[in-house]
């Protein structure tokens, strides 16, 4: 299974909602075996710079593959560039579960 993590900070904390809303079309592609879009609860005392973070679960590269070449991918993509500062993004292959 291939996870993939991906966290934002935006660039006007008012817009944070927007942007999850935004990001939880990313929901409706087909690909993922478990997805989410959730605010940060900013709950580490050492670091609490994300805004937002993205999470998905794969059966492999070619479900993460087909999900980034989704039209509603490239859409949400579009739509939430603009508002966001960074992001950061990470894939693995899980060995839990």
């Amino acid at each position: 299974m291939i996870r993939h993590i991906v966290f934002f900070t935006a660039k006007d904390p008012a817009e944070r909602d927007t942007i999850v809303e935004a990001l939880a079309h990313l929901g409706e592609i087909p690909h993922s075996l478990a997805f989410e879009v959730v605010a940060n609860a900013k709950l580490d005392p050492m670091g609490n710079e994300i805004d937002i973070v993205v999470y998905g679960e794969f059966a492999d590269e070619t479900a993460l593959a087909a999900y980034k070449s989704h039209p509603v991918y490239d859409e949400t993509t579009q739509r939430v560039r603009p508002m966001r500062e960074l992001r950061h993004s990470a894939d693995f292959r899980s060995t839990v579960g």
